[in-house]
């Protein structure tokens, strides 16, 4: 079972990184081509991730397994696609600094053609979560923007 972990290191607290993260519905503003539905805050919470374009992609069912905020969530991926299990940790790093991680234990289909398939999928997934936990990070570190005035 290949493991994936890729993490990002942000100029905000622990406690507003995890507040991010697990406000699973706005996910889908950095996580790169998911939306996610429902709001599990406890062990046996059920998500929903749609992952594609417009129809082309997949749905990814989820259960919370663990669930220690502001530090760890697991969740077990139990849709026809994505199998295995999967989290988010935030570390502190001082007051004002965390680091998050992602990470992916991933159940791979088909024998030998899922594991030769994961030679190529791998990387792709791999620079999918950076890229996902880079706008994460700009959205996090993005300074508050003022009130509008109204006339």
């Amino acid at each position: 079972m290949p493991e994936l972990r890729v993490h990002v290191d942000v100029a905000v607290p622990a406690g507003r990184a995890w507040a991010a993260i697990a406000d699973w519905e706005s996910q889908g503003a950095w996580m790169v081509a998911t939306k996610v539905r429902g709001t599990a805050d406890h062990v046996g919470g059920r998500l929903e991730g749609w992952t594609g374009l417009g129809p082309v992609g997949f749905l990814d069912t989820m259960t919370v397994t663990e669930w220690d905020p502001p530090h760890r969530c697991v969740v077990l991926h139990t849709g026809r696609v994505v199998r295995g299990t999967g989290g988010f940790e935030v570390a502190p790093n001082g007051e004002r600094r965390s680091r998050i991680t992602w990470w992916e234990r991933v159940d791979l289909p088909f024998g030998v053609v899922g594991r030769t398939g994961w030679l190529v999928a791998g990387p792709l997934t791999r620079l999918f979560f950076a890229y996902s936990l880079r706008r994460l990070k700009r959205i996090l570190e993005a300074p508050p923007t003022p009130p509008t005035k109204a006339h």
